[in-house]
């Protein structure tokens, strides 16, 4: 895995260098738009609404819309000057029961790994003091640009961190609880009960989304079956013709570099070289005078000369 984050654990007066992983990885299928007249790809350009010309990335900045509809534009430098103590540091503010967080609160899950051999020991230290106190620290850290707040556990040898949303980003349920007086009977909690037992425990590691094997299933059926729609530009070659396609590459570079000056699109045209009796004549006729001495080179270069003086046979039809 490769680190996303690099910064340290400020627990007190220690300080553990460490390293930040994804802990979870999506599966999902993703979907491409397309043109149902064609298959052609469906992409979004960034238009500005008041040129409608297409902006690139380079030109694009940050604003924040007021109430009244203004724009209030917003640069780099300015984010980059407000105080942000947790920029490179995860700082630890309490430890509290893992039961007082509410799991609405948790967001996406990160693993810890120690920075190097020195952090190897403070790392250990705070991992096996998380584990016998049976609690979970709660921290401060800034990541992507905005500062957070998370939970630290022990899973296995490692530290991993949950981010955590703002208590103000909770929204309260009001108004879905159902509404009205409704009583639930004892005997039907007691089936309830009782199903809750039929049903017993499971091993979460069994578990597997039943959907997306399906539409990888469906999608290669309809692969097999030569429904899927080839890019324009795959083209399967082979032996001399991969010549041809890196000439076809070289010429759509110029071209692309043309139209990126705005010169001339001018194509430059390509002549496949086939070999035939003028080329062979040539190529003999260059070896006879490489090896003069040569009597087999000799004769060759003579027979094959009157080839090229040949005049082409007339096609007789009967």
């Amino acid at each position: 895995m490769r680190s996303i984050w690099n910064g340290a654990i400020s627990f007190g007066l220690v300080s553990i260098p460490i390293k930040l992983f994804n802990a979870t990885e999506n599966h999902s299928i993703s979907f491409r738009q397309i043109h149902t007249a064609d298959g052609g790809r469906i992409r979004y350009r960034k238009v500005c609404e008041l040129d409608e010309q297409e902006v690139q990335s380079s030109e694009i900045g940050k604003g924040y819309e007021d109430a009244d509809g203004s724009i209030i534009p917003l640069t780099d430098d300015d984010l980059a000057a407000l105080p942000l103590p947790t920029a490179r540091t995860i700082e630890i503010v309490a430890f509290v029961p893992l039961a007082s967080i509410d799991p609405l609160q948790m967001d996406q899950a990160y693993y810890l790994s120690a920075s190097g051999v020195p952090a190897a020991k403070p790392y250990t230290l705070l991992r096996e003091a998380l584990s016998r106190s049976r609690k979970v620290a709660i921290a401060k850290f800034a990541l992507r640009g905005r500062e957070r707040l998370g939970m630290l556990r022990v899973v296995g040898d490692v530290i991993a961190m949950h981010g955590l949303l703002w208590p103000d980003e909770i929204r309260q349920p009001e108004g879905i609880a159902p509404e009205g007086d409704v009583t639930v009977r004892d005997a039907e909690l007691d089936l309830a009960d009782t199903l809750m037992d039929t049903l017993g425990e499971i091993d979460l590691t069994t578990l597997h989304d039943d959907y997306r094997q399906a539409v990888e299933e469906l999608i290669a059926a309809k692969s097999e079956s030569g429904e899927a729609i080839s890019p324009p530009a795959a083209e399967k070659t082979g032996g001399d013709a991969q010549v041809l396609d890196l000439m076809a590459a070289l010429e759509n570079s110029v071209r692309a570099a043309k139209s990126s000056r705005g010169e001339s699109q001018t194509t430059a045209k390509i002549t496949e070289l086939k070999p035939g009796k003028k080329a062979v004549a040539k190529t003999t006729k260059a070896a006879a005078k490489r090896n003069t001495g040569s009597k087999s080179a000799t004769k060759a270069a003579k027979k094959a000369t009157p080839a090229k003086k040949a005049a082409p046979r007339k096609r007789t039809t009967a």
